[in-house]
């Protein structure tokens, strides 16, 4: 898999790889990763700074291990969802309710916003991303085609109206996250709704 961290003989146990990685996010939420340091992780966790380098490697290879972790439950989710005995239309919406962040400083999207800023100038972090953002690309691309199959949506390429759709969410999410005026998740959720509503339109009842 691109981008993945192979485990190493002696990885920490997962209670340790667990709580490491909930910390982690915690920080990063409330001060951002420049204020995240193995020695002040350690000590909340009640081990050694050199303990969690020689596991993580580095603070960049931590974030994207938070990250997966962070991610980790919301695949389980959208594999319900694409599950589910739903209109695909309802199915889409759910999609979009489930992307969006929860509010300001939402801990995954605040990961998501760090892994963002540093992926540019760093190889394995861009195929990180790469690999997280192909999970919700092919789902998305998954709910759009089935509803095109059933007659529901009028969607000639579904790769682009999928890209297309995320990067909008992208946008959208990033104004929640960070708490801009006039961006409350009600609202991000209206406008994906419209912006879902216009890329894929329904398709002509005969």
């Amino acid at each position: 898999m691109a981008g993945s961290t192979a485990a190493r003989p002696g990885r920490p146990g997962g209670d340790l790889r667990t709580r490491t990685l909930q910390e982690a996010t915690a920080v990063v939420a409330e001060q951002g990763l420049a204020y995240l340091t193995m020695a002040s992780l350690a000590k909340r966790l009640g081990t050694s700074g050199g303990h969690l380098l020689y596991y993580f490697g580095s603070k960049n290879l931590l974030l994207v291990e938070a990250l997966r972790y962070s991610e980790a439950a919301l695949t389980e989710e959208r594999a319900g969802l694409l599950a589910r005995r739903v209109t695909p239309a309802r199915r889409l919406d759910l999609f979009l309710d489930l992307y969006l962040p929860a509010g300001p400083r939402d801990p995954r999207w605040m990961l998501w916003i760090e892994l963002w800023a540093r992926s540019g100038a760093d190889d394995e972090l861009r195929a990180a991303q790469q690999e997280l953002d192909q999970g919700w690309q092919r789902d998305l691309e998954a709910i759009l085609a089935k509803g095109v199959d059933r007659g529901a949506f009028a969607v000639d390429d579904v790769p682009g109206r999928a890209a297309q759709l995320l990067a909008l969410l992208d946008g959208l999410s990033t104004r929640v996250v960070l708490g801009q005026p006039g961006a409350e998740r009600r609202q991000a959720l209206a406008a994906a709704r419209s912006a879902a509503a216009a890329l894929v339109p329904a398709a002509d009842r005969p």
